[in-house]
């Protein structure tokens, strides 16, 4: 039966209108993305296609283009559209977060940090460089590394705080195993970052352990 023929209340569109878009699945949602089906399958039939396919979402959209324009009813006019989705979302967070105060939007710079860093396939350490009022300079991908390690250098933290006059730092690396919970490497990095950045009088607020889920915070934790 074609969506259009389904009871209003159960078609995505007229839910998402009616209870707003954290209401539908992952499969309601891609259903919006993709518009229309194929012979016999509609857009939900081919969502969940999908997703059984790839496991989850993030797997979804981890795969590569030519995995994914070869799905049906996803050619690579759509796959543009998908990649403008998500850089939407992207700047559209990077936005938010510029505009206020980050110590006063835990859950922003949370989901911003995890949406630049959670599927990335190698170990990134990022810094979001502060202003006195706590509103973002700048975002930085400072140091790559294996899928085990990253080497994170304290000096360079400290050259790139001093080029931005910032006054607060939040440190932030992802896992790519996706278990967010910190290791005795990380402390002891955050350790000697927090006792660098003292000597020119800048603060470090927070290290996110980017994973999956909601990922790690060290403030939360009281280790900060």
């Amino acid at each position: 039966m074609p969506i259009t023929d389904w009871p209003a209340e159960e078609r995505p569109r007229e839910k998402l209108l009616a209870r707003g878009a954290s209401a539908l699945s992952d499969a309601e949602l891609l259903a919006l993305f993709i518009r229309s089906g194929t012979r016999g399958r509609t857009a939900l039939d081919l969502a969940r296609d999908w997703l059984g396919q790839f496991g989850s979402l993030r797997e979804l959209l981890d795969a590569s283009p030519s995995t994914l324009t070869s799905l049906p009813g996803l050619g690579p006019a759509k796959y543009a559209e998908l990649l403008a989705a998500l850089e939407l979302g992207h700047r559209h967070l990077s936005t938010t977060l510029e505009r206020s105060d980050v110590m006063a939007n835990p859950e922003v710079t949370r989901h911003f940090l995890s949406r630049r860093l959670r599927n990335l396939r190698r170990e990134v350490f990022a810094v979001l460089f502060l202003d006195s009022q706590h509103q973002l300079i700048a975002f930085e991908e400072l140091f790559q590394g294996t899928l085990d390690s990253c080497s994170v250098h304290p000096r360079q933290v400290v050259e790139r705080a001093l080029a931005f006059n910032a006054a607060a730092v939040i440190l932030a690396h992802n896992h790519p195993s996706g278990v967010a919970e910190p290791s005795a490497a990380d402390r002891h990095i955050t350790d000697r970052l927090r006792h660098a950045l003292e000597l020119i009088e800048v603060r470090v607020l927070d290290h996110f352990i980017i994973g999956e889920g909601r990922g790690t915070s060290f403030a939360e934790r009281g280790w900060l």
